[in-house]
């Protein structure tokens, strides 16, 4: 189904006429009853959508709270820094010895 990806101008009108109903229902029934019914649906959407809700609810907490348990690395810049230089010193040297090679080659 095509019709339902960016840039189509279906996919336009479906979320166009989703957003004019829901600026009627903020009109209709107030900001707090249409965010209530909105929430609703998400938990609607959840329950029938996801297969693994206990994993899905576990993995969404751990990114928002994560476990104490769990030992955080510190990062130590310098020595961040110094691989990083490293590394482009090793990437210079490989390409002034590959160039030395070619022209000795040559």
């Amino acid at each position: 189904m095509n019709h339902f990806k960016k840039g189509n101008p279906i996919f336009g009108l479906l979320l166009g006429g989703c957003f004019f109903l829901l600026g009627g229902l903020v009109m209709w029934i107030g900001f707090w009853k249409t965010l209530l019914l909105a929430a609703l649906f998400a938990l609607g959407y959840f329950i029938g959508a996801v297969s693994d809700k206990a994993g899905f609810v576990k993995g969404a907490v751990d990114r928002v709270v994560p476990d104490k348990n769990r030992k955080e690395e510190t990062i130590d810049f310098r020595k961040e820094i110094e691989k990083a230089q490293d590394a482009q010193f090793a990437q210079e040297t490989r390409e002034d010895v590959t160039k030395e090679y070619s022209e000795d080659k040559e």
